[in-house]
């Protein structure tokens, strides 16, 4: 009945990152105090405060610091706030310190905080181990199946999301679910996947997430007014939701209301300057010509000079950024780096366009070829494909690029002037 990865309509199947692992999903479990919708708790109290007072009420219980570094962590994904993974960290070492023999929900606590760390050799250790402690409950195949997706062993994956869809069909594996689909060609059926993800959420930020999901897989294929309508839904429920705010504004720049799209990405940045809005910023500003593009590219520069003295993760919209704006051959680097840790069709897609961005074509389409294995029909691979194809003298190449455009065409709006 639950074998959802086989079957199409009835079917969904397995999870993914999108770009980090921030954007794979809902937590499988949550504090008791996050049942209730974020933004309206009874008592007005959030669940990482919930948790905190939890562990301060019973200080030697080791489930209560292992909730609190579970609602850190969850905390960390919503509002895209990478700092309160210290937090977490110490919550379950202090969980840890109390019980380190039969601690499933810090063994799970640990293999979260390391795939949020892009540590996802030791996040599927976590996942393997949690899952041997308990195969019966969905925390441990969550960890392992968002290690799998970030190790490139999508596979592996698919059959820890079949787990949890088997043992807990809810927002957290349907979620998972589509992102597999999606990367493997099937974007009605990962719709279908989001939608149940929907249907399922207990909470204002699993509704808003699932239906920003839903607004990103619209707007890949080019479906403005639906993408509009999930981005909205997900500001509905959550009102400062990056990812809403950021379609929202990817929408307004595809009706052609340039400034009004501006003026959206300028507030987002200014409050969450991830990579990947700063650079639709920058390339939107360049598309349409405007000459004020020193405030992003400084964002985005400090942080390619971060992450290369910093040696931590890096993120795929920082390769492109650099492959694209900055130095080829940094790109080339960080993507190399990174590759040793994620082995994603993201990530290969990244070090390919960095290849081909340096002039190393022959190498780039490999990586290029790497990233087109999961039959993902995304318009960002393909022209990047295409585009390298191209530079081969090599006929698949005006092919690639013309389905690029078939499947969105305003993919535009947001690549460099000069290439493809």
């Amino acid at each position: 009945m639950r074998r959802l990865i086989t079957a199409v309509g009835a079917a969904v199947a397995v999870a993914g990152c999108v770009a980090g692992l921030l954007h794979l999903g809902p937590d499988t479990s949550r504090p008791q105090a996050a049942a209730a919708p974020a933004g309206a708790y009874s008592s007005g109290i959030s669940p990482v405060d919930a948790a905190r007072r939890k562990a301060e009420a019973y200080p030697d219980d080791p489930a209560a610091w292992a909730g609190l570094a579970r609602a850190e962590i969850e905390q960390a994904r919503t509002t895209l706030d990478a700092g309160r993974l210290g937090a977490a960290d110490k919550a379950l070492r202090r969980s840890l310190a109390l019980d380190a023999t039969d601690n499933y929900g810090a063994v799970t606590g640990q293999g979260l905080l390391a795939n949020a760390r892009h540590e996802f050799a030791q996040g599927r250790e976590y996942g393997l181990h949690a899952t041997r402690m308990a195969p019966d409950r969905p925390d441990g195949y969550a960890v392992l199946a968002d290690a799998e997706i970030q190790l490139g062993n999508y596979p592996q994956a698919r059959a820890a999301v079949q787990k949890m869809l088997d043992i807990a069909p809810a927002t957290a594996a349907y979620s998972r679910a589509a992102y597999d689909l999606e990367t493997g060609g099937r974007p009605e059926d990962a719709a279908i996947a989001l939608q149940r993800a929907v249907d399922s959420a207990v909470t204002q930020d699993e509704r808003a997430f699932t239906e920003a999901r839903l607004g990103d897989l619209a707007w890949s294929r080019g479906e403005v007014d639906q993408a509009e309508r999930h981005y909205g839904r997900a500001l509905a429920a959550v009102p400062d939701h990056p990812y809403g705010q950021a379609g929202i504004a990817r929408v307004a720049a595809a009706r052609g209301h340039t400034g009004r799209a501006l003026e959206l990405y300028a507030r987002l940045v200014e409050r969450t300057p991830m990579p990947q809005f700063l650079l639709e910023t920058l390339e939107l500003r360049r598309a349409a010509g405007d000459a004020r593009q020193g405030s992003e590219r400084a964002a985005l520069s400090a942080q390619v000079r971060m992450v290369r003295a910093d040696g931590g993760p890096v993120d795929p919209h920082l390769i492109l950024f650099a492959a694209d704006h900055g130095d080829p051959k940094v790109a080339v680097e960080l993507a190399r780096r990174e590759w040793e840790h994620a082995r994603s069709v993201i990530v290969a897609d990244a070090l390919g366009w960095a290849l081909h961005r340096a002039g190393q074509n022959t190498e780039a389409l490999v990586y290029a070829r790497r990233a087109a294995t999961t039959g993902w029909k995304s318009a960002l691979l393909r022209y990047h494909r295409g585009s390298i194809e191209r530079a081969l003298a090599m006929p698949e190449g005006s092919r690639h690029l013309s389905e690029a455009v078939a499947l969105n065409p305003h993919l535009s709006l947001y690549r460099p002037d000069g290439d493809g």
